[in-house]
C-alpha cells in the first residue's frame, strides 16, 4: 500500500523507532520510507475473514496469526525492507520482536489497484528470500480470485476463483472455502 516516498534515506533504526509513534503507517526499503494508503471496507473484511479464521484454526497451536498493524522485517542484498503485510503467521520460535516479525510461514496480502503491482513483483520476489516462507498468497478485493504460491511448487502461482474452491495452506494444515474468504463482501461480477 505505498502512497507516497519521503526523499530523505534514514537507518532501519529510525525507522522503526519512528514509526512507533507515528501516527500514519510506513513501509521502509533500503532507506526510503512510503507513507501507506488507507483500506477499503472489503480489504479490511476480506482481511478479518482470513485472520479470523487463520486463528481460530491455531488455537493451542505454537503458530501465531497477524493482521495489519505487525511488521514484517527482512534483510536481503544488504538491504532493510520492513512492510506490513494485511495477514502473517509465524510458527518460529525465534520470532520473539513484540513490534516485527522476521520468520513467517505464511504471507497474505489482499490487492488493492493502488498494491497490486508492489505484491506481485516487489514484494512476491523478497519474500520467496525468506527461509520460512511457504506459502505467500495474494487475494483480489474486487472479484473472487485467490492466486497461492507455495515454495513446495516453486513458487508457481496457483489461481482459485469459484466459491466451492478452497484455499488450502498445507504447511499450517488449513483450509477455507473461498466462499468463506469473500463473506460478505460485494462483488463486482
Amino acid at each position: 500500500m505505498q502512497a507516497t516516498q519521503k526523499v530523505v534515506a534514514i537507518s532501519v533504526e529510525d525507522y522503526l523507532q519512528d514509526e512507533l509513534l507515528s501516527q500514519e503507517r510506513h513501509e521502509y526499503v533500503g532507506g526510503a520510507i512510503y507513507a501507506m494508503a488507507g483500506t477499503s471496507d472489503a480489504h479490511n473484511e476480506i482481511s478479518l475473514n482470513l485472520a479470523v479464521a487463520l486463528r481460530t484454526h491455531l488455537r493451542g497451536k505454537p503458530c501465531r496469526a497477524y493482521m495489519a498493524d505487525v511488521k514484517l522485517r527482512l534483510r536481503i542484498a544488504e538491504d532493510d525492507m520492513v512492510y506490513y503485510p494485511d495477514v502473517m503467521v509465524t510458527c518460529d520460535e525465534r520470532d520473539t520482536h513484540p513490534y516485527f516479525k522476521r520468520f513467517p510461514q505464511v504471507l497474505i496480502e489482499v490487492l488493492s489497484p493502488e498494491t497490486e503491482r508492489t505484491d506481485r513483483r516487489e514484494k512476491f520476489l523478497s519474500y520467496i528470500q525468506i527461509e520460512s516462507l511457504q506459502e505467500y498468497t495474494l487475494v483480489a478485493q474486487d472479484k473472487m480470485q485467490v492466486t497461492i504460491f507455495r515454495r513446495a511448487s516453486k513458487w508457481q502461482p496457483e489461481i482459485l476463483e469459484r466459491p466451492q474452491e478452497v484455499l488450502n495452506l498445507p504447511s499450517l494444515g488449513f483450509t477455507l472455502p473461498l466462499a468463506a474468504v469473500y463473506e460478505e463482501i460485494r462483488l463486482q461480477l
